[in-house]
């Protein structure tokens, strides 16, 4: 699954197809100095429940967006109570899952990270361990819900809630794999074919087989080490997360 993920101040850098100048056009408030700055905001330890940046097209316009991780489907009758908000999406049942299905035919997106964390359970507590490619950062296939917000007009544009899940696999094509799944990767050469959910597009069958044989090579390049046990308090962040235990 994917449970916690990274983004760094170099991930828009290592992702120039996808977020380029989408981040140069978005500005956020620096937590550290109060500086107004472009770009992506860093976060050591992305948490389930929490508004993450996306790449999503809507009307023909690309753009960085905020986004709810977990899911609320478009029936559900309130937001925020709604459960489960699951934070991932099976790549097997995506595509007819009553759940995810209509998401997956019109409504997706691209979650940029550096990497994530999975743990391994020893006798003593939670191993998180950080995996990653060494060669850049990773693009996280994704499918999003709208929740129509009763309380609001409907000609509000605040009226629609957004809200997604990240896509995932089984991870046994990923060498030294420390979980039995891990997110569907995208490269470049399918970013536009995931974000194009107009009745043109491509279909569901086209879409499993580009997410199968995309995750699959992105896979290959995936490395993995020990961190932290810091990185099991959602609270936690910053570049120390992400440094490898030293053994002995």
């Amino acid at each position: 699954m994917c449970g916690r993920f990274v983004v760094s101040d170099r991930t828009a850098d290592l992702l120039p197809e996808l977020v380029g100048e989408l981040a140069d056009r978005t500005e956020h408030v620096d937590a550290d100095t109060g500086e107004i700055v472009t770009g992506l905001v860093p976060n050591y330890n992305v948490a389930p429940s929490t508004p993450i940046q996306t790449v999503r097209e809507f009307r023909g316009e690309r753009a960085l967006t905020d986004i709810q991780w977990g899911f609320v489907p478009s029936w559900a009758k309130d937001f925020r109570r709604q459960r489960p908000q699951p934070i991932n999406a099976r790549m097997e049942t995506v595509a007819t899952s009553g759940m995810f299905r209509r998401a997956f035919q019109s409504n997706r997106c691209i979650v940029p990270a550096q990497g994530y964390y999975e743990w391994v359970v020893r006798e003593d507590g939670k191993e998180p361990h950080y995996i990653f490619r060494p060669s850049g950062a990773i693009a996280m296939a994704a499918v999003v819900s709208a929740w129509p917000d009763p309380t609001k007009d409907r000609a509000d544009p605040e009226r629609w809630r957004l809200s997604l899940a990240i896509v995932t696999r089984d991870a046994h094509v990923a060498p030294g794999e420390v979980h039995d799944r891990m997110p569907a990767f995208l490269t470049p050469a399918s970013y536009d074919a995931w974000l194009d959910c107009s009745e043109a597009g491509p279909s569901s069958d086209e879409l499993l087989a580009m997410l199968d044989s995309e995750s699959r090579s992105v896979a290959g390049e995936l490395d993995q080490y020990e961190v932290s046990r810091a990185v099991n308090n959602a609270k936690s962040t910053g570049p120390m997360l992400i440094e490898p235990v030293q053994e002995g």
